[in-house]
């Protein structure tokens, strides 16, 4: 076997065997992106929750306060009222 025959299946070999690990590089990237999307994503439900939350004690205590000073009627009351 010729010197540039060699060179050619040596550099062949490497440049095949570079293009694999880069895909598997890229692959395993892709896959740790789209794992912290997830963790973002899941992040962003407990916010969202948190403040509902949040907003849904502060309406129960508004509520409350409320009542203190007015009398406040169920939907269903207003309803039969007005039958």
């Amino acid at each position: 076997m010729s010197r540039a025959a060699k060179a050619t299946l040596l550099a062949s070999v490497c440049l095949s065997a570079f293009t694999i690990w880069g895909v598997h590089f890229l692959q395993e990237q892709e896959h740790e992106n789209m794992f912290q999307g997830v963790l973002r994503d899941d992040e962003r439900r407990r916010e969202k929750m948190r403040q509902r939350e949040e907003e849904l004690q502060e309406s129960l205590r508004k509520r409350a306060l409320y009542e203190r000073y007015q009398q406040v009627s169920s939907q269903r009351d207003v309803l039969e009222d007005h039958s």
